[in-house]
């Protein structure tokens, strides 16, 4: 295997890193209005910090995965950083905005004591959650589809023709099982009322993403996989399934192992589908980009693969001992009074 393949395989795993572990925090920022519901809104308040909580401490340094995959994605293959950010800008800036909206609604919710203030950052919260779900599942499948590429490797399709019924069909996989894997992982973390009812959210969500997951796995497979891939189509098949019955049963630790393995299963189902190219052109095959003509020097790629050696295991072996410092679950009993300023105070 050479230094390309390589990277091409490593990207793949910063994308399943991140994919796995921003997951369930956007899956964590979509539900967060549902555990909310209560007769009394004090009550209500707990939940919603409660279910907050659970991703509190890890869910900026789940976000470094994306930055690195990006970084990694720049230095490894130029060509397909440049076509793939300038073709896919609004998209892309769109996830970037959410992003942004969902980091500042999670610090500042906090701050002020008001209710309204609050519903407004739970709404940013939802809505920086969604948009990126969605999004990330309309980019990837338009880039294993392809789209239409110049001789320049200049992407001349628009917005509206990235949303395709196979790309949106992506879209809405990503969001049922990412919102599936942070039921989950609500549950897993939690204890009491909320625990009870991320159980029960987790049962609904269970099949609607086995169905739409599975449509969009199989489609893909038919229309672009390879002989292997089809594998993961299984798994993901297999893991899904294991889920809707380990919810029923309230096995949330197992169901959490399998919501993974699925997002796992389906991540390399793209990135295999697309080997060896890495963004196809629907206007002639002769302008795809490919893992040769989009990388940079052997040079670089060495230097990258020496400075990757050091510095990864220090930042997987860091983030690991991040989960396993705050691995205890959290109940509305753990969440003391707001503290926050009331609004309009001056001083």
């Amino acid at each position: 295997m050479g230094l390309q393949e390589f990277w091409f395989i490593a990207i793949a795993v910063l994308f399943v890193g991140y994919f796995v572990l921003e997951g369930f925090d956007f899956g964590v920022g979509m539900l967060i209005p549902v555990f909310g519901r209560a007769s009394d809104p004090k009550v209500g308040e707990r939940r919603r910090r409660a279910v907050l909580n659970t991703i509190g401490p890890v869910w900026d340094g789940n976000e470094v995965w994306l930055i690195t995959a990006g970084g990694a994605l720049f230095a490894a293959f130029p060509e397909w950083y440049a076509t793939l950010f300038s073709g896919f800008y609004i998209p892309l800036l769109l996830i970037l905005v959410a992003l942004i909206l969902r980091i500042c609604a999670i610090e500042y919710r906090g701050k002020i004591d008001d209710p309204v203030w609050r519903r407004r950052c739970d709404l940013g919260i939802g809505i920086g959650s969604w948009i990126p779900a969605v999004l990330w599942g309309v980019a990837f499948a338009n880039i294993v589809r392809g789209v239409a590429i110049d001789e320049n490797k200049k992407v001349t399709a628009g917005f509206f023709d990235l949303l395709s019924p196979y790309a949106l069909l992506g879209g809405a996989t990503m969001a049922l099982v990412f919102a599936l894997h942070g039921a989950v992982f609500i549950a897993l973390k939690t204890a009491g009322d909320v625990h009870e009812d991320a159980v029960k959210m987790a049962v609904r969500l269970s099949v609607p993403a086995v169905v739409v997951g599975g449509g969009f796995a199989l489609w893909t497979q038919l229309a672009y996989g390879t002989g292997w891939t089809w594998i993961m189509v299984g798994i993901a098949a297999v893991a899904l399934i294991a889920v809707v019955a380990l919810t029923a049963k309230v096995r949330e630790g197992w169901a959490f192992v399998f919501t993974t393995i699925a997002v796992i299963a389906v991540v390399v189902l793209l990135f295999g589908s697309l080997f060896p190219d890495v963004m196809p052109s629907t206007t002639d095959p002769a302008f795809s980009l490919t893992i040769e003509n989009a990388s940079s020097s052997p040079y670089t790629l060495k230097v990258m693969t020496w400075a990757a050696a050091f510095t990864a295991p220090v930042v997987i072996g860091y983030q690991a001992w991040t989960y396993w410092v705050f691995r205890q679950r959290i109940s509305t009993a753990h969440i003391p009074d707001s503290i926050g300023l009331p609004l309009g105070r001056k001083s």
